[in-house]
């Protein structure tokens, strides 16, 4: 067969190897969005549920804290438990968990009941996370991976630099409830494309399936694990307490303006990743945590000055966008078919460092000021860069997978 007959042929089958499933790709995207949106709505949002429920705002601050619960308690086992499932109804089901949480998000009165909500989104957000990138993976042959969890892991971006703020706008003017009545709908049509758009897979078979331990052995899964923990540790120090440092150099009215350069340097950061990861993924990670290292630096030397900060804020959003898929799509690779049991533990790992993030940032702020933002930043990704360099062979090998 010529090679002009065979190309011929991969164009009539349109396999996957001539372009990527945008439109299945897209609806994991839409899944990612709902899920961060649902997590993050509330922290723009306290003084309207504070008022809805009759609490305080620290209560109704609360609706994060026990959604992250959710998601890091449910993660590993929800995962672990349904490693035999088909992967097109269960990603279903955990969908059907958003509807089910943000409709009594939406109508309840009762704080109880909506914590009760909060954490079931968490469980169903711990279970999606941990198939998203797997199922991304299976779509396309070894070549795309990188670039088809890429397109997948959009919605976060877009969650956090456009949805937030579009959220709280929304919020302010029609009720936080019509908010979570959205995503509710959201969640809904995202039920329909992928009921008819994605492709099922099988789960894993019993005599072929790891153990905890055994996926937690594999050669890489430890290093990309422990960079889960330090890089986004210290981004949830600073991202967890960015007002106070912005008050502490006068720019506390100019907050939503560096979240959003935050966000769309981020949709910057994930589009060149996407172009690039399948061959530079240990590259554009190093280069990642250089420039978010690079950003902090500037942030600790003239941290009081808004140019200079606003040039750190974006150098940072630039070089957090692609890490997301940057660590996923690398344990992807390094576990291969205990991809989804790998990604609970990022999942679980991702989780923690946010809680690290918020109690290590609040006893530094408590005791030292902001200024001992940038210190601590800096010890986490040098750390960051040592695992990534030691991690050559397996993790983040120097030649592409």
């Amino acid at each position: 067969m010529t090679q002009s007959t065979t190309t011929a042929l991969d164009c009539a089958l349109d396999r996957p190897t001539t372009r990527l499933p945008f439109t299945s790709l897209l609806a994991l995207a839409l899944a990612g969005f709902i899920t961060i949106l649902t997590e993050t709505l509330p922290a723009g949002l306290l003084p309207q549920i504070s008022a809805g429920l009759s609490i305080s705002e620290a209560l109704a601050g609360q609706l994060v804290t026990v959604y992250a619960i959710g998601s890091l308690v449910a993660a590993i086992p929800l995962t672990t438990a349904t490693q035999s499932m088909r992967r097109r109804p269960l990603l279903m089901t955990a969908i059907v968990g958003f509807v089910i949480a943000n409709t009594i998000t939406t109508f309840s009165g009762s704080y109880i009941l909506t914590i009760v909500a909060r954490f079931l989104a968490g469980m169903s957000a711990g279970l999606l996370w941990a198939l998203l990138a797997g199922y991304a993976a299976r779509m396309v042959p070894d070549h795309q991976k990188g670039r088809a969890i890429a397109v997948a892991m959009v919605g976060t971006p877009l969650a956090l630099s456009l949805g937030v703020p579009a959220g709280t706008f929304l919020g302010n003017v029609m009720g936080w409830r019509l908010c979570f009545g959205i995503m509710s709908m959201l969640a809904r049509v995202l039920l329909v494309w992928v009921r008819a758009r994605l492709p099922d897979f099988a789960g894993s078979v019993s005599a072929k399936r790891l153990s905890l331990t055994d996926v937690f052995t594999v050669a890489g899964v430890r290093p990309v694990l422990a960079v889960v923990f330090t890089f986004v540790l210290a981004h949830n120090i600073l991202y967890t307490y960015i007002a106070p440092f912005l008050a502490a150099a006068d720019m506390a009215e100019r907050t939503d303006v560096v979240l959003l350069l935050f966000g769309v340097a981020s949709l910057l950061g994930i589009w060149i990743t996407g172009m690039l990861i399948d061959r530079h993924l240990r590259g554009l990670t190093l280069a990642s945590t250089a420039v978010f290292g690079l950003a902090a630096l500037m942030l600790g030397v003239a941290g009081n000055m808004p140019t200079v900060v606003y040039i750190a804020i974006a150098a940072w959003g630039f070089a957090f966008g692609g890490v997301p898929t940057l660590l996923q799509t690398a344990l992807a690779k390094t576990a291969g078919s205990a991809a989804d049991v790998a990604q609970s533990m990022l999942v679980t790992a991702w989780n923690l460092a946010i809680a690290g993030g918020g109690i290590i940032g609040g006893i530094l702020l408590e005791h030292l000021s902001v200024a001992a933002f940038a210190p601590a930043l800096l010890v986490l990704l040098a750390a960051t860069l040592i695992i990534v360099l030691a991690a050559k062979h397996h993790g983040f090998p120097a030649t592409p997978n």
